[in-house]
């Protein structure tokens, strides 16, 4: 047996050992810190001490019995008085400018003499945001150049005013003397020396401790892994062996019953073969006799839909022969009045789409289920017709507006034109049932409120409520789509997904569709047959009292092709149409 390999070098687990070596970072980070502090304000100390000596002394030097600030502040309240006396604010300047030259001069005069060591090159007051100029201080002794230009130092501050931001005090000057300086930049140096003394050590020590930790650890862990995989090496090997001596006694077991198997093997083989081929035989048949009577129930069921279909509509154009003969003779009679005339023409017209319309039902129950019409049809014009059949009714009976937008110039697919009508006209029917539902709910809320006064608003405002039905057909790229959109009820997530489903619906036994012809769940089955039969695909956009979208895409026609290239062509079908 051979020796397990080596246990590959696993991966330094950081994670693991960031909690281990925390102390130690943060020790290192916190000298870090202190001596960077430190080192920064023993180089920040000697610098704000002398800005702070000078600002005292420019506060605090009284020439005429004030000081600078108290004169700023009093000159500076005469130019914002527009009643001032010229010759006061005259005499207030010339009295700063001699405090100011009275407070600089000794400086220059008795240069390194006094203490601190002061050089002033100059002492401004300005007056920003105005047009006085300001009065102005500056040594004739020439500022430093070179390295020693780093010594000269700047103040700007604003003394109390009773107007902020009228005046700025701004100082430059040297203090202390070029050998001061001088040594307070070696000591800087020789803190820093200290400082890079201290932590150079402490890092490296620091870097040195983290590296032996993470070795450790790592060898640690390889001698675990080693240990582990030799105890699984053993146990493995004690298991491999079991298993070879229980293989033994089973190929023992095996060789005594294999003649006696193999006697039968030839007998069961056949046996089984001749189960399995009438297996097949009897699902084959039951499967035959399934689809069958699942044929059979859908022709009966789409036959009866037809006959009775057929029927109604051969009652229907039989009642209105006589209608039409009578408005024929009303036409023709003398004496009509020019409005009564156009009604009758108006009535007349009416029923002779409702005819042509019964018409195309009949040839489409009479002709074979199976096969469909197709010819070449105009989308927009469709989206039109169905504007101007069913926005009179929609306003005056079903109390919503039926709009339709299409665009100018036709847009043509490949369809059956009685079908495609009646898709329409099944989208455009549950479209108004949606918006009766929504009503009817818009109703209900407002009865649920308490407060009479409220409740009166909300009756209002649902009697008021208005359904709103549009049908639009564009272009989209390389196909027509055919909406048909309304504000009504809008559908559930579940209704969604099984409104196309034959008999599915959620109006049947209501009395608000009585005399609407809703509640068969016939309807959107038939438009998806249609769409499936047209190439077309159908989207739903809907969501509970949000409306309903129902979008048509239907391949576009070559707008190329002639015009009178209406041939009829029979497409067969697996499944007929209802």
């Amino acid at each position: 047996m051979t020796p397990p390999d080596p246990p590959a070098v696993p991966a330094v687990p950081t994670w693991r050992y960031v909690g281990r070596m925390a102390p130690l970072v943060l020790l290192w980070a916190v000298m870090a810190g202190l001596l960077g502090w430190l080192l920064y304000a023993r180089a920040g100390w000697s610098e704000e001490s002398d800005r702070a000596d000078m600002r005292e002394w420019v506060d605090n030097t009284r020439i005429f019995r004030k000081t600078l600030a108290e004169l700023v502040r009093e000159y500076a309240d005469l130019l914002a008085d527009p009643a001032a006396d010229p010759t006061r604010v005259t005499n207030k300047r010339a009295e700063v400018e001699e405090h100011v030259r009275a407070m600089t001069e000794p400086t220059r005069v008795y240069s390194a003499q006094l203490p601190l060591f002061p050089e002033v090159f100059r002492l401004e007051v300005e007056f920003p945001g105005s047009d006085t100029p300001p009065v102005r201080w500056d040594s004739p002794k020439a500022r430093p150049a070179g390295h020693a230009l780093a010594q000269l130092q700047s103040l700007a501050f604003e003394p109390p005013l009773n107007r902020p931001g009228a005046a700025v005090i701004r100082l430059e000057y040297r203090v202390h003397t070029y050998n001061q300086m001088q040594r307070q930049q070696d000591e800087f140096r020789v803190w820093q020396t200290r400082a890079a003394a201290v932590l150079l050590p402490s890092t490296v020590l620091a870097g040195v401790f983290v590296v032996r930790f993470l070795r450790r650890e790592r060898t640690r862990e390889l001698d675990r892994l080693r240990a582990a995989a030799a105890a699984e090496h053993r146990e493995r090997a004690l298991l491999q062996a079991q298993v070879e001596r229980q293989l033994a006694e089973r190929d023992l077991l095996e060789a005594r019953v294999k003649q006696q198997e193999a006697e039968r093997a030839t007998e069961d083989l056949g046996r089984k073969v001749l189960e399995g081929q009438l297996d097949a035989a009897r699902l084959e048949g039951r499967a035959a006799e399934a689809e069958k009577a699942a044929l059979e129930l859908k022709s009966q069921l789409y036959a009866g839909i037809g006959i009775m279909a057929g029927s109604y509509a051969h009652n229907i154009k039989n009642l209105l022969v006589r209608p039409n003969d009578l408005l024929a003779r009303c036409i023709e009679a003398d004496g009509s009045a020019g409005d009564r005339r156009g009604m009758l023409e108006e009535v007349r017209a009416t029923l002779g789409t409702v005819t042509e319309r019964l018409q195309q039902i009949l040839r489409t129950v009479r002709r074979d289920p199976a096969s469909t019409e197709i010819t070449r049809v105009d989308l927009a014009g469709l989206v039109r017709e169905a504007e101007r059949t069913w926005a009179g009714m929609g306003r005056e009976k079903w109390k919503l507006a039926v709009s339709a937008d299409a665009p100018v110039g036709p847009l043509w697919v490949r369809g059956d034109v009685s079908h495609l009508q009646q898709a329409v006209e099944n989208l455009l029917f549950n479209a108004r049932d949606a918006t009766f539902e929504m009503r009817n709910h818009l109703r209900d809320e407002a009865r649920r409120v308490t407060d009479p006064s409220a409740r009166r608003d909300r009756l209002l405002a649902a009697a008021s409520w208005k359904g709103d039905v549009s049908v639009r057909a564009f272009r989209d790229g390389s196909a027509a789509v055919l909406e048909v959109r309304d504000n009504g009820i809008g559908m559930t997530e579940e209704v969604r997904r099984n409104c196309l489903r034959t008999h599915f619906t959620t109006k049947r036994d209501n009395a608000l569709y009585e005399g609407y012809s809703a509640g068969m769940g016939l309807g959107l089955s038939f438009v998806a047959v249609v769409l499936e039969h047209h190439q077309a695909t159908l989207e739903i956009d809907s969501a509970p009292l949000r409306g309903t979208t129902f979008r048509l895409r239907f391949p576009l026609e070559d707008e190329e092709r002639p015009a009178d290239d209406a041939e009829t062509t029979q497409m067969k079908s697996d499944e007929p149409l209802v």
